[in-house]
């Protein structure tokens, strides 16, 4: 999609749009053709109106007020046209998730795009927001637009889409009209063979391993810490963390992963208040972090992959004796994580930088589950991943769960906290939910919890 909208340029091949070829690796020359893009990570300055952040790069900020009062029609006309309502004077620090996604896609309208690229457009929404942004897409489809839709979600694409097609390994395996196909079919083009998801036997929890009481974190700029949070985690459960992205989930990371301390409430490890928590402690402590990013808190990129596979155990007699680290054993343990995990990479003594975001988690997951946790913190566990590698990470952490380990699975995925967890909580501007069954609540239900609705001064309640 980059090479496309012009911010790559491609080895070899050309691109044609309305049959004239575009310039290779030109932006400029893909949206004045008429194509415009959304990326995941939305490309908006907080510091700006939503006004300013649609026009710029269009016309000077300072531009005549004829200019501005112009643009401003323009923006409510396009605002009504496809529902996307959202204040022109609004700054965009202020807005929710949902309304900066809309920004991003009035940005594309305003500048007459005829072709849209949506990259994952869904992946920090709640259901409620997906279905309105479905309402918008309809509407932009039958005024003539021409939508990329970019999913790993294979019932959106199904619900979204005319046509889809499949790409593998780089390489486009397959296409289809979704009237003539479905999900299992999808699936199998994806990975080559049938794509089977575990199946999640009723849980046997166990003592609670670790548990946070009443615990509280400051505000880190614009993202909020956690507000009075109590809960534990048992042995032999999966506990799902559902949130639309921002609400408060990297502070339950910090605080579970010993990198944050609380400002009021303690840790309790085994029963047992924590006096001294640090990221050593949690460690030494038996737990083992799956972080959400693996490029800044996951891996080192200068380091190769025997290196990152060892990181957090080095120090152990697994790996050294008498501070002098075994290479051989090290690069044994790395070999066989690049194995049984599907690692692609020319070897262990590869740059980790070299490799995919998709691989690089392999190969966190591997050293995090080879250990024999007794507690994971699987922080967005399956993200950049094919289906086959997610049913496999979903296998392997029911399969802790079973053996007795206590997994907290915070996903921004609801259907794969849906799918795997025992027992689910919903954050949302850092306030934690009561603690729902798995199958007592539908996605509906818990959207109305992800837009912090059910809360009442700091207080959550369950009906």
């Amino acid at each position: 999609m980059n090479i496309l909208f012009g911010q790559y340029t491609a080895d070899s091949g050309s691109v044609a749009v309305f049959g004239e070829t575009l310039p290779p690796g030109n932006s400029r020359a893909a949206l004045d053709a008429g194509v415009g893009m959304v990326h995941q990570h939305f490309t908006l300055a907080d510091n700006l109106t939503v006004q300013e952040n649609i026009t710029l790069g269009v016309r000077p900020l300072f531009s005549p007020r004829l200019e501005r009062a112009a643009a401003r029609a323009k923006i409510i006309d396009l605002s009504e046209k496809f529902h996307l309502v959202v204040s022109p004077d609004a700054r965009v620090s202020s807005l929710t998730v949902g309304e900066r996604q809309r920004v991003e896609i009035l940005k594309a309208l305003y500048r007459d795009v005829r072709i849209l690229i949506l990259d994952e457009p869904t992946a920090v929404l709640t259901p409620q927001e997906t279905d309105d942004l479905f309402a918008t897409l309809r509407l932009a489809i039958a005024e003539g637009l021409s939508i990329i839709f970019i999913s790993h979600k294979l019932h959106e694409v199904m619900a979204i889409a005319d046509r889809v097609v499949v790409l593998r390994h780089g390489k486009m395996t397959g296409g289809a009209r979704t009237q003539d196909t479905d999900k299992h079919a999808l699936a199998a083009m994806m990975m080559g063979v049938e794509a089977i998801a575990p199946q999640v036997a009723p849980s046997n929890p166990g003592p609670a391993l670790l548990e946070l009481h009443g615990v509280s974190t400051p505000n880190i700029a614009s993202a909020p810490g956690l507000k009075s949070v109590s809960l534990a985690l048992r042995a032999g459960q999966i506990i799902g963390l559902a949130g639309v992205s921002g609400n408060g989930q990297a502070a339950m990371a910090d605080v579970v992963g010993g990198l944050c301390i609380p400002s009021s409430g303690h840790v309790a490890l085994n029963s047992k208040s924590v006096q001294h928590w640090s990221p050593r402690t949690a460690v030494q402590s038996g737990i083992a972090r799956i972080p959400e990013d693996r490029h800044k808190t996951g891996t080192i990129a200068d380091f190769d992959l025997t290196e990152n596979a060892i990181l957090e155990r080095y120090k152990t007699g697994a790996f050294s004796r008498r501070g002098w680290l075994n290479w051989r054993k090290s690069r044994a343990f790395a070999d066989a994580i690049i194995e049984k995990y599907d690692v692609r990479c020319p070897g262990a003594d590869t740059p980790i930088r070299l490799l995919s975001g998709g691989n690089m988690q392999k190969l966190i997951l591997g050293r995090v589950l080879e250990a024999g946790p007794q507690i994971i913190l699987a922080n967005q566990p399956v993200r950049g991943l094919d289906i086959g590698a997610v049913n496999y990470v979903h296998s392997q952490l029911l399969a802790a769960r079973d053996r007795g380990a206590a997994v907290l699975l915070i996903s921004e995925d609801l259907d794969e906290v849906m799918a795997l967890s025992d027992v689910i909580h919903v954050i949302a501007d850092g306030r934690l939910s009561p603690a729902f069954g798995r199958g007592e609540t539908t996605p509906a239900q818990l959207g109305i919890w992800m837009a912090g609705q059910g809360f009442d001064d700091g207080v959550a309640h369950a009906s």
